[in-house]
């Protein structure tokens, strides 16, 4: 039976209802149930499948950019061996964070701290090596976690393919922390493991910050213009003053190079719109001005090579609010991507 972009998905269907399998879509997207660093509010390892779930209820048409589903777009299955990992992180966890770090004279939160190092190193191999993999073969490739912390190996894959990348991060958080709370790959240092890490990356803009330490504002102040800084506070008070969103973005954009990777952690939203991530912060970006930053740098003649979207986190009572935006923003992502291909 022919598919009808304009009839209701069926339970069963793939994200957004579309029926393609990996081989047949040009966008493949991969799931990440990983957040064994989370500190704070936890279930964003329960992101994906709510994503996935919200996806069926969009519509596939887009006044913006038009039919994206045309070209395929395919969310791989959840991976089991990722949740195992991340159950047995989070239990290792889980006494480190409570004591705020590792702290002397207790060797076994230093220990307990070098097994979830170790396997958050796991979950950056895996999430490379599937992210290069489905890259050789011509796809065009979107992580949905998990925290943030499983964007590294995505950055690092597209990174590696494209050098002197651009890295668009959206977020409440600098995410510049050295091995926060004594977990290296920290979803707390994950821009900072990316600028430390991979010298492929050419430029690092961040948008929407709002919770940041003078550590991270000074880290950032000392990178040479490697990573740019728009604080969410400067961008209201610019809007306040009468400065129009579309000349902040322009100016946001500049100095990005040709080929951009989005990191997008959904806590750079206004929390009305994502009340149940991890850390929640007031302020933030709305909807559609997210959405026309993201075009804008495909407006702007530069290619947006890849993404991630993490952070999301449904809300345990069952509501579907945070993965209904959260599957609207990614189809937002998908979109943009598939127009600056």
């Amino acid at each position: 039976m022919p598919f009808d972009p304009s009839a209701a998905a069926l339970p069963d269907s793939g994200v957004f209802g579309l029926p393609h399998s990996a081989e047949e879509a040009a966008v493949v997207l991969v799931p990440v149930p990983f957040e064994a660093t989370t500190s704070y509010g936890g279930g964003a390892a329960r992101g994906p499948e709510a994503i996935r779930a919200a996806s069926r209820q969009v519509d596939l048409f887009d006044v913006e950019t038009g039919r994206p589903y045309e070209a395929g777009i395919h969310m791989l299955p959840s991976p089991e061996e990722i949740a195992r990992l991340d159950r047995a992180a989070r239990a290792a966890a889980a006494p480190v964070i409570e004591a705020g770090g590792i702290v002397p004279g207790r060797p076994e939160l230093a220990r307990a701290a070098q097994e979830v190092d170790r396997a958050c190193e796991r979950v950056n191999a895996w999430v490379e090596e599937q992210v290069s993999g489905l890259l050789a073969r011509g796809k065009q490739v979107g992580v949905v976690g998990g925290d943030h912390s499983v964007a590294f190996g995505a950055v690092a894959a597209h990174a590696r393919r494209h050098p002197g990348l651009g890295v668009l991060h959206v977020d409440a958080h600098a995410d510049l922390r050295v091995a926060f709370e004594g977990f290296t790959y920290s979803h707390a240092s994950v821009l900072y493991n990316v600028a430390e890490r991979l010298p492929e990356v050419a430029r690092i803009v961040q948008v929407g910050v709002r919770d940041l330490s003078e550590e991270e504002h000074a880290y950032a102040a000392s990178s040479g213009g490697r990573i740019v800084q728009h604080a969410d506070a400067e961008l209201a008070r610019a809007r306040f003053e009468g400065e129009r969103w579309a000349d902040r973005v322009a100016r946001i954009v500049e100095p990005l190079p040709r080929d951009v990777y989005v990191t997008f952690d959904i806590d750079g939203l206004d929390p009305t719109l994502c009340p149940h991530t991890g850390t929640p912060v007031p302020g933030g970006l709305s909807f559609q001005e997210a959405a026309y930053l993201v075009g804008a740098v495909v407006r702007s003649g530069r290619r947006l090579v890849g993404f991630d979207l993490v952070e999301v986190a449904p809300d345990p009572g069952g509501g579907e609010w945070d993965g209904n935006v959260g599957a609207r923003l990614l189809y937002k992502l998908v979109g943009w991507m598939r127009q600056g291909r």
